[in-house]
C-alpha cells in the first residue's frame, strides 16, 4: 500500500538532510546537493554591493599635546620686549611654526600713546620679520603720520606672529596659541590706548562678535585700557571709500588722548 503523501515528504526531507542539503528551493527547481561545511573551513567576511565588510578601524591616536605659551614670565623672571621676541622666535605652539620664514614679534616704543594691532604678517612681513611693511603697512604709516606720530613713537603688532599660508585669516587655535605673547607685550609696553585694525584683531583681543563694519567706531576695553575698533588698512586699499570713516575713528582716538590731528586726513 502506498504511503501517504505527507509521510513520503517527511522521509524525503530526512534523506536530503542526511545528504547535507540545508535549503529547499520553492520554485520547483531540481534540488542541489550541498557538501557539509567543515567547522575549520576558511570563512570569508560577508560582502555587500558596496564591497566586503571590514571590521571598524581602530580609533586614531590622539594628537600630540600642543605647547602652550605661558601667560606670565617664568618664575623669578621679568618680561622685556627682547626676551619676548626671543620666545616668539623659538615658538612651536601651533602649526604656523612649520611654514614661517621669520616670526614678527612687533616693534615700537615703551609706554606709547597708541598700540596698533593687526591680524597677522603677510608675505613682506614674513620675509623681513617686521610688522606692516607691505602695501597695507605703507598706508598705516601714512595714517600714523597724519595723527601726528611716527612709527617709532607708537607700537605695532599683530594677533598672530607668524604668517598664515596664503594670507588667510588665522584659525581660533592659532590665535589662542599666540595671544598670550601679545598680552604679555601689552603688560610690558603699557600703552595708553589700543587700536584694533580689522575684525580678527577685535575678535582676538576683546572677543568682538559683530562684523567690523558694524563694530568700527565703537570703544571697548582690555584690562582697563580703552580699545578703538576700526578697519584694517588692507581693507581700505580694497575699498578707499572707507578711509573717511576710518579717519573719523582715528580722530576719536586723538580726542581721547586730548590731541588734535596736525594736518589733513589720509
Amino acid at each position: 500500500m502506498k504511503k501517504p503523501l505527507r509521510e513520503q515528504a517527511v522521509e524525503y526531507l530526512q534523506y536530503l538532510k542526511e545528504q547535507g542539503v540545508t535549503h529547499v528551493p520553492s520554485s520547483g527547481k531540481k534540488f542541489a546537493k550541498r557538501p557539509p561545511v567543515s567547522p575549520t573551513a576558511d570563512r570569508r567576511p560577508p560582502t555587500s554591493d558596496l564591497g566586503p565588510r571590514t571590521s571598524a578601524a581602530p580609533p586614531a591616536p590622539p594628537p600630540p599635546p600642543v605647547a602652550r605659551v605661558p601667560a606670565k614670565p617664568p618664575k623669578g623672571g621679568k618680561d622685556t620686549l627682547e626676551s619676548l621676541a626671543a620666545e616668539v622666535a623659538a615658538c612651536q605652539a601651533c602649526k604656523l611654526a612649520g611654514t614661517r620664514t621669520n616670526t614678527v614679534a612687533g616693534e615700537g616704543c615703551l609706554n606709547p600713546d597708541i598700540l596698533f594691532i593687526g591680524e597677522g604678517p603677510g608675505a613682506d612681513e614674513d620675509e623681513q620679520g617686521r610688522p606692516f611693511v607691505g602695501r597695507s603697512g605703507q598706508l598705516l604709516t601714512k595714517m600714523i603720520v597724519a595723527m601726528g606720530y611716527t612709527r617709532e613713537q607708537v607700537f605695532i603688532g599683530n594677533i598672530v606672529k607668524c604668517r598664515p599660508p596664503g594670507n588667510r585669516a588665522p584659525t581660533p587655535e592659532e590665535m589662542a596659541g599666540c595671544i598670550p605673547y601679545l598680552k604679555r607685550q601689552i603688560a610690558v609696553i603699557k600703552p595708553k590706548l589700543i587700536v584694533c585694525l580689522g575684525a580678527t584683531a577685535a575678535r582676538g583681543l576683546v572677543n568682538e562678535t559683530l562684523p567690523i563694519g558694524k563694530a568700527r567706531g565703537q570703544w571697548r576695553e582690555f584690562e582697563g585700557i580703552p580699545v578703538m575698533l576700526t578697519f584694517h588698512p588692507a581693507y581700505l586699499l580694497r575699498d578707499p571709500r572707507q578711509k573717511a570713516p576710518c579717519w573719523s575713528d582715528l580722530k576719536a582716538v586723538l580726542a581721547r588722548l586730548g590731541k588734535q590731528p596736525p594736518g589733513k586726513e589720509v
